[in-house]
């Protein structure tokens, strides 16, 4: 089914069931306020039958207002909370003109509680409707269906800032094919999930491959303003909708304000960073959260104290010098999952190396004792960064805190993802773990700083748990 289809299929069944939870809604309402009697008690009892013609006009009224307000046409990008703050103004304006209603027409049977009760429950009902619809649409999405093929054509900044939100927001309904540059840097922004197909040159042979490929993105640099226009002519000539990301200087839309200064419009350029309100309502998650795993952790910590000492001689705890926030150095801590001095053996080892970029990684590494398989396995040998976080070295959701030889190794870009502390989890973490590639990796990071919000951060834990359980990508 093509992602057109599937839009009008969702907008169908979205009005359908919308008007079914507005009259559920209702009826629930009466049921409240006459059956129940929440909150204030009635003197009298209307029979359900005498509110049917205020429950049809307010049908007609709200569906009125919500198509107005363009409720029921969904936009690609928004979230479930823009959704639901969609809903506001056009129930608040049915149910004030509903009332404006009964206050004219003066029905026998009338009740501004009912109405009160009323709006409450639709509101509840639909953004309720609006998440299991959100739940379903990921799954559906991430088997493949609904979903609308795109190809990128890409160039630094603009090309990375495209490719790091649509590995982080599967839930835009693309299936992104690959991407092509224009041949003027290195190859570097993206690979894995989206590959490098080659250069703007080789487009028709693309579309040719693959016939199922619907939308084309353009993100190429501000200095390129001839290629994109005939991109975009050549786009439109092969049936692809065609869509261009702006290049402001190199720089991520996200880091761009707009202002005005007397009349003229002024940008300004914003630090890729958490603001300072943000930071403190991290630290407050993290020390709440941790102090309500303490007991629990520290019970299982002793359990891991002891399998580790019992397999192999050797400390329980293995120190190491990582690289925080704006390149400060600070000792991580975890359990030894290893022999002790395997440090002393990556250099025999690097050729068995399965990571890209600086990374160093082997999904059967043989300094791993059994204990460490398993722990590394469940991500156990992370707990002791628990104490890093009440520290305040680290944080609960963020970049991963990388080795100084990873960072020498860094390009300028990829130094982006060092302007915050670094986490015991993040949003890479959530969207494949070690099987991304680094720079993916890196993509995704700089994203979450971006976007950074408290309900990121508690989706991002709530994620984090079946993949810890399962094991998803972890080595």
């Amino acid at each position: 089914m093509s992602h057109r289809k599937t839009t009008r299929t969702i907008r169908t069944f979205t009005i359908l069931s919308d008007i079914l939870l507005i009259n559920l809604a209702f009826a629930w309402a009466y049921v409240v306020r006459y059956e129940l009697q929440w909150f204030l008690p009635i003197q009298s009892k209307d029979p359900y039958a005498a509110f049917i013609v205020q429950q049809v006009v307010l049908n007609l009224i709200l569906i009125f207002t919500f198509s107005q307000s363009h409720v029921w046409q969904r936009r690609r990008g928004d979230f479930w909370l823009d959704e639901v703050v969609g809903l506001i103004y056009p129930t608040f304006i049915g149910i004030s003109l509903m009332m404006a209603y009964t206050f004219l027409d003066r029905p026998l049977a009338n009740s501004r509680g009912l109405l009160v009760w009323a709006t409450l429950f639709i509101f509840l009902f639909l953004s309720l409707s609006r998440w299991i619809r959100r739940l379903i649409m990921g799954r559906l999405y991430r088997r493949g269906i609904g979903v609308d093929q795109a190809l990128i054509i890409g160039e630094g900044e603009p090309g990375r800032s495209l490719i790091r939100t649509l590995l982080a927001r599967p839930d835009l309904g693309y299936q992104t094919i690959g991407y092509l540059d224009a041949g003027l840097e290195q190859n570097n922004i993206g690979s894995g999930r989206i590959p490098h197909l080659g250069t703007w040159t080789d487009l028709s042979a693309i579309v040719e491959k693959n016939p199922q490929l619907r939308t084309l993105f353009i993100a190429l640099p501000v200095g390129m303003t001839q290629q994109t226009s005939k991109l975009i002519r050549q786009g439109k000539s092969l049936g692809l909708r065609v869509q261009v990301i702006p290049d402001m200087f190199q720089l991520s839309l996200n880091q761009v304000e707009s202002s005005s200064m007397g009349g003229i419009p002024v940008l300004s350029v914003r630090e890729v960073e958490i603001n300072r309100a943000g930071q403190v309502v991290k630290r407050i998650l993290d020390l709440v959260l941790v102090a309500i795993g303490a007991i629990p952790v520290l019970l299982l910590s002793g359990l891991i104290a002891l399998a580790i000492k019992w397999e192999s001689p050797g400390p329980v705890l293995f120190f190491q010098e990582r690289v925080g926030q704006h390149g400060k150095l600070f000792k991580m801590i975890k359990f030894r999952s290893m022999i002790v001095n395997a440090d002393d053996q990556k250099a025999a080892l690097l050729a068995m190396n399965e990571a890209s970029g600086p990374i160093f990684k082997i999904r059967e590494d043989p300094r791993l004792t059994r204990t460490g398989k398993i722990l590394r396995r469940l991500s156990l040998d992370e707990l002791p960064q628990l104490y890093n976080i009440m520290l305040g070295n680290m944080t609960l959701v963020g970049p991963r805190p990388p080795l100084p030889d990873e960072v020498a190794q860094y390009q300028p870009w990829h130094k982006q993802r060092l302007e915050v502390k670094g986490g015991l989890t993040g949003l890479w973490q959530v969207s494949g773990r070690s099987d991304l590639t680094f720079d993916e990796q890196c993509l995704l990071d700089i994203y979450y700083i971006e976007n950074w919000s408290l309900a990121l951060d508690i989706r991002i834990i709530l994620h984090s748990i079946p993949y810890i359980l399962f094991g998803r990508g972890a080595y």
